[in-house]
C-alpha cells in the first residue's frame, strides 16, 4: 500500500510502513503525537479503516453508480472467515470421530455399500431393519420406491454401524477398568486373565489410529475407595512418624472417624462420584489452587530449563523465534488433535483433558477465589522486554503462521527498540500477578476495567502465551553450580515483575540464547508443559535448525505487521498498588534458597542393574538424605498421576514408610551388614512401587481424605481426625519430571537434548521442595528449594546429602556383591 489512502470522510489516512516496527512516537492524521500502543493501534486501525472504506463503497451520481472495492482487504476478510470456519469444521469432525472411536469414520461408507449390495442381491443383512424403515419412511417422505429403498438401506446400515461403534467403545471402556495389568510387571509371569485382556485391548486399539481426545469417552471414572481402606492405609503411612503414644492417639481418632462421621461424609462423596466425571478434580482445582490468596510466584508456579548440554544458537532473537514457532506448532497440533495420546506400556491411554487449556489461557484474580479463563483462539503473543510489553502477531495477513525467520525479525525489532521507554509503573507491572491475589483483584477492578489499561490487559490475557526476552545471560558451567542455580532462580521467579505469572505459559529467552519457561499450575500439572517443552526443544534443534551463524533458516517477510508496544495509563493509586505487590514479590524471591545438582556419577543404567524401579531408587536416596539432614523422619509427598481415569490429575504417594525407615536406620546404625541392607532396600523399593501403583489406580490416601474434608465443610461439621490430617505439613515435597514422552527423537542417541528438568518452591516454611529428572543412563538432575528464613533447612546442605546417599547406595551394592 504505497502512497496516500483516503478514509470514508475523504481525509488522507496514514500509510503504514510494514518494514519498521510500530514503536515510538508517531503523528496521527489529527496532528497530535501519541506513544506506544496508541500509535501502533492507531496506525493499524487507520490501515483497517482505509481498507474498509474502499473494500465496499459505492456512490450514486448523475453519471451512475460508482462501486469501489479493495481486492487485498476482501482477501483478508475472506481468509479470516475461512480460518474460523475451518476450525469449526475440524472440531466438528474430530468430535464425531472421537465419539465413535475405535471405529474409523471411513468404515461407515464401507458398511453402507456392503449392506446395500447384499440387500439388492436379495439378502437382508440388517435383520429386518431395512424393511422396518421401508414401512415407516412413506409417512415421513414422499418419493419413488427405489429412492425409499436406498434411504432405508442407508438408515438401517448406519444404525447398525453406530450400534457396533458404541458397543466397541463401551467394551474398550470396560477393558480399561481392569487394573490387574498394573501389578504384573514385565519381569513376572503374566496371568491368563491379563493375557486375554492384553489381546483384546491390542485388537480394539489397533482398528484405527487415535487422535488426541479419542480415548476420552473410553476412560473410566476415578473409583472411590472405602473409608475403611483409606484410613487403614493412612495409619500405616504415619507409623514411622509417630512414637507409640502419638500413634495410639491417632488410632483412636481414626477409629472414631471411621465408625461415626466418616460413613456419612462418604455417602455424599459416593453420590458425587456417580454424578460427576471425576470426584476430585474440580474441588482440587478450586480449593488447592484457585482459592489460595497468597502470591502464586514461587508458591505455586513452577519452572523448566533448557537442555543445558547443548546450545544450538547464542542469538537471542533467533532462539526466541524457533522456540516460539515450535510452540505454536504444538498449539496447532492440539487444535487439530494430531498429537497421539500418551499411553502406559503402549496400551492404556492417559487422559488428555488437561491439554485443552495449554494455550490462550490465563488465571484471573478474584476477591475470594480466582477463575481460569480460556480463549478459543489467539493470533498473537505478548513479549516482555526491558520493562515494556509488546503485542506481536504470529500469523501473517493471510492468517498463516509466521516462519521462524519472520519471527526472528520481529523479535529483533523489539530488542532494537531504543525509541520507546516504559510507561510510568510499567516495569513493575507484572508484580501484580506475583503477589497477594485479593489485592490484585481489587487493583484490576479499580484500574484495569476500562480504557487503555483494559485494552492492554486483554491483549496480555488473550495472548497464546508470553515470551520474555531477558537482558541477562542464562549460563551453565559444570564446574560452577552457582550459575545453574541462578539459571533456575531466574526461571522460577525472574526479578519478581518481568513475568506475567497468571498466564499458563511464559517462555524465557536469555541474552545468550538459553531458554526456560515458567508455568502457572492451576490449569494443569507439570507433565503437560513438560511434553510441550520437550517437543518444542526437539523441533527447535532437529527440525527447524539454524544457519552456521546461528540465525533461523529461511527468509523473513518484510510485510509482516510490526510489533505494537502496549500502552498503560497508571495513576498514583495504581502505582502505589503496584509498588505494594512489588515489595511483597521481592520478599518472596529473596527468601528462595535454590540449588541445582547435576549428578553424573551414575544414572538409570546402574539403577536398573540393582533390579529396582529408578523412581523408588531416588526416593530411598531422598529419605536417607533427609534423615541425615534433619535427624528424623518427616511426612513426604511424591506426586503421582491419576490420568488413567477421565479428568484425572494427581494423587500423593507417601515415600516415608515402615520399610523405608527400616532401611534408613540400617544404613545409619553401622551395625547391619551389606546383604541385609540390600534386602531392606529392595523391600522398601518394592513397597514404594506398590504404593505408586495404588495411587495411579485411584487407591491413594490424600485425595480421598481431602474430598471428605470438603464435604464436612459444606455440611458444617467438624472432624478432629480430618482437621489434623489436612493440617500436617509436607516438609519434604518431591516430584519427578517426566521425559521421553514424545517419539520424535531417540534420546538415547541424542542424550544432550534431554532437558535438565525443572522445579518448584518449598511447600512448608521449614521444608524442602525436591524435583528430579532421570535424564539418561548416567545423569540425574535435582532441583532443591527451601527458604533462607528457616533455620532448619539449607538447600546446598541437602544437595550434598543427596550426593552422599546416592554414593552410599552404590557402595552398598558393590560391596554387597549384588
Amino acid at each position: 500500500m504505497a502512497g496516500e489512502e483516503r478514509g470514508a470522510d475523504g481525509r488522507p489516512t496514514e500509510t503504514v510502513d510494514r518494514g519498521r516496527p510500530v514503536i515510538g512516537a508517531q503523528r496521527t492524521d489529527r496532528g497530535r503525537l501519541v506513544n506506544g500502543a496508541e500509535a501502533g493501534q492507531h496506525r493499524v486501525a487507520a490501515m483497517a479503516e482505509a481498507h474498509s472504506a474502499v473494500a465496499f463503497s459505492f456512490s450514486v451520481s448523475h453519471e451512475g453508480v460508482d462501486l469501489n472495492y479493495d481486492h487485498e482487504m476482501l482477501g483478508v476478510v475472506l481468509m479470516s472467515g475461512v480460518r474460523s470456519w475451518r476450525r469449526r469444521i475440524h472440531r466438528f469432525f474430530n468430535g464425531f470421530r472421537n465419539g465413535i472411536y475405535p471405529v474409523p469414520l471411513s468404515s461407515l461408507g464401507l458398511t453402507v455399500a456392503t449392506v446395500g449390495a447384499m440387500y439388492y442381491a436379495g439378502y437382508d443383512g440388517t435383520g429386518g431393519l431395512t424393511d422396518f424403515f421401508m414401512r415407516h419412511a412413506p409417512r415421513l417422505v414422499s418419493a419413488e420406491e427405489h429412492v425409499l429403498k436406498a434411504v432405508s438401506v442407508t438408515a438401517a446400515s448406519t444404525t447398525i454401524w453406530l450400534s457396533v461403534a458404541l458397543a466397541l467403545k463401551y467394551t474398550l471402556r470396560l477393558l480399561f477398568m481392569y487394573r490387574g495389568w498394573m501389578y504384573e510387571t514385565r519381569t513376572r509371569k503374566m496371568s491368563l486373565k491379563t493375557k486375554i485382556w492384553y489381546v483384546l485391548v491390542k485388537i480394539l486399539t489397533s482398528i484405527s489410529r487415535p487422535q488426541l481426545y479419542s480415548f476420552q469417552g473410553c476412560l473410566p471414572s476415578l473409583p472411590l475407595p472405602s473409608v475403611e481402606d483409606t484410613t487403614k492405609r493412612y495409619l500405616r503411612s504415619v507409623r514411622p512418624l509417630l512414637d507409640d503414644a502419638e500413634y495410639e492417639r491417632m488410632v483412636k481418632l481414626t477409629e472414631e472417624f471411621r465408625t461415626s462421621l466418616g460413613p456419612r461424609l462418604q455417602r455424599y462423596l459416593w453420590l458425587k462420584s456417580w454424578w460427576t466425571t471425576n470426584y476430585v478434580s474440580d474441588w482440587w482445582e478450586e480449593y488447592v489452587y484457585l482459592r489460595g490468596r497468597s502470591g502464586i510466584m514461587v508458591n505455586s508456579n513452577f519452572y523448566g530449563i533448557d537442555a543445558i548440554l547443548m546450545q544450538p544458537s547464542t542469538i537471542q532473537a533467533a532462539r526466541a523465534a524457533n522456540i516460539t514457532h515450535a510452540t505454536m506448532l504444538f498449539r496447532r497440533a492440539i487444535d487439530r488433535q494430531e498429537i497421539e495420546p500418551i499411553t502406559v506400556q503402549g496400551m492404556v491411554p492417559l487422559c488428555s483433558w488437561q491439554y485443552e487449556r495449554t494455550f490462550n489461557t490465563t488465571r484471573v484474580p478474584g476477591i475470594e477465589t480466582d477463575r481460569i479463563v480460556h480463549y478459543s483462539d489467539s493470533t498473537h503473543i505478548v513479549v516482555i522486554h526491558n520493562g515494556k510489553y509488546y503485542k506481536m502477531q504470529v500469523y501473517d495477513i493471510k492468517k498463516r503462521l509466521m516462519s521462524p525467520a519472520t519471527l526472528e525479525m520481529q523479535f529483533q525489532r523489539i530488542l532494537d527498540d531504543d525509541e520507546t521507554t516504559p510507561d510510568k509503573g510499567e516495569e513493575q507491572l507484572g508484580a501484580l500477578t506475583a503477589a497477594d491475589r485479593s489485592h490484585w483483584y481489587l487493583t484490576r477492578r479499580d484500574f484495569f476495567s476500562r480504557g487503555t489499561n483494559r485494552a492492554s490487559l486483554l491483549a496480555i490475557e488473550k495472548a497464546a502465551f508470553i515470551v520474555c526476552l531477558d537482558d541477562v545471560d542464562l549460563e551453565f558451567d559444570k564446574n560452577d553450580h552457582t550459575k545453574l542455580d541462578e539459571f533456575g532462580r531466574w526461571c522460577l521467579h525472574g526479578n519478581g515483575c518481568n513475568r506475567w505469572y497468571d498466564k499458563s505459559l511464559n517462555l524465557i529467552v536469555g541474552r545468550n540464547g538459553r531458554i526456560g519457561f515458567n508455568g502457572e499450575h492451576s490449569w494443569a500439572d507439570a507433565p503437560v508443559l513438560s511434553l510441550v517443552w520437550e517437543t518444542a526443544m526437539i523441533k527447535d534443534r532437529f527440525f527447524l535448525g539454524y544457519t552456521e551463524s546461528g540465525h533461523t533458516i529461511g527468509e523473513a517477510d518484510p510485510d509482516a505487521i510490526p510489533p505494537v508496544k502496549l500502552r498503560w495509563d497508571l495513576k498514583r493509586k495504581c502505582l502505589d498498588a503496584i509498588d505494594r505487590s512489588y515489595r511483597e514479590a521481592q520478599l518472596t524471591l529473596d527468601d528462595v534458597d535454590l540449588r541445582l545438582l547435576m549428578h553424573d556419577a551414575f544414572g538409570k543404567g546402574f539403577m536398573k542393574k540393582c533390579k529396582v524401579s529408578p523412581d523408588a531408587f531416588i526416593q530411598m536416596a531422598l529419605q536417607l538424605a533427609y534423615y541425615r539432614d534433619s535427624g528424623r523422619f518427616r511426612l513426604t509427598y511424591e506426586a503421582s498421576m491419576t490420568r488413567l481415569f477421565r479428568e484425572g490429575r494427581t494423587e500423593t504417594v507417601r515415600p516415608c514408610t515402615i520399610e523405608s525407615s527400616a532401611w534408613v536406620k540400617a544404613m545409619t546404625s553401622g551395625k547391619v551388614d551389606r546383604a541385609e541392607q540390600i534386602r531392606l532396600f529392595r523391600a522398601a523399593c518394592d513397597f514404594h512401587q506398590r504404593g505408586y501403583q495404588d495411587a495411579m489406580m485411584g487407591k491413594g490416601i490424600d485425595r480421598h481424605l481431602f474430598c471428605l474434608y470438603v464435604v464436612s465443610k459444606y455440611l458444617e461439621v467438624d472432624s478432629p481426625f480430618l482437621k489434623e490430617v489436612l493440617s500436617e505439613p509436607w516438609r519434604l515435597s518431591t516430584s519427578q519430571t517426566p521425559h521421553g514422552q514424545t517419539n520424535l527423537l531417540d534420546l538415547k542417541k541424542h542424550p544432550g537434548c534431554v532437558s535438565a528438568g525443572g522445579g518448584f518452591g518449598p511447600v512448608a516454611d521449614d521444608g524442602y521442595g525436591v524435583s528430579y529428572i532421570i535424564a539418561g543412563e548416567d545423569i540425574v538432575f535435582f532441583h532443591v528449594s527451601s527458604k533462607k528464613s528457616s533455620a532448619d533447612t539449607d538447600s546446598n546442605r541437602l544437595a550434598g546429602q543427596i550426593q552422599r546417599a546416592l554414593a552410599d547406595i552404590r557402595t552398598m551394592f558393590e560391596q554387597g556383591g549384588q
